[in-house]
């Protein structure tokens, strides 16, 4: 297998993996939200409801972007901001086996971002 060929089957693992598995934390998100209820923390200051739609997208509307390859890059800033302000701010001051998730989500978006998402995607087509 060519060296070309194992690094995009690699970002397309890395990039689909990590979005299907952050979209499970989207998904309840998502669906508080479809539902009316928006008791959601608050961390930046800027109310509950708005926070929720930001996270919504950050790991909802965006895992779903990166998972299909279109405007990966692009999709990888709003989930890596939320994953950001879960790690520093949420879990500010908690071990660090709270905040280890929300980092190793970062890592992948990170990742993802600066490489871009390799051959198997639409931004590739």
């Amino acid at each position: 297998m060519k060296n070309s060929l194992k690094n995009d089957l690699g970002l397309a693992v890395l990039r689909i993996a990590s979005s299907a598995m952050l979209l499970t934390h989207g998904i309840p998100k998502f669906q508080k939200l479809i539902n009316g209820n928006f008791e959601f923390p608050n961390p930046l200051g800027i109310g509950a409801s708005p926070s929720l739609f930001l996270a919504v997208i950050g790991e909802f509307v965006c895992p779903i972007l990166i998972i299909i390859g279109y405007k990966t890059r692009w999709a990888t800033v709003p989930p890596a901001i939320v994953m950001l302000v879960a790690a520093f701010m949420i879990h500010g001051s908690d071990p660090f086996k709270n905040k280890e998730l929300a980092l190793l989500y970062l890592t992948a978006l990170l990742t993802v971002m600066l490489l871009g998402p390799g051959r198997y995607s639409i931004d590739k087509r």
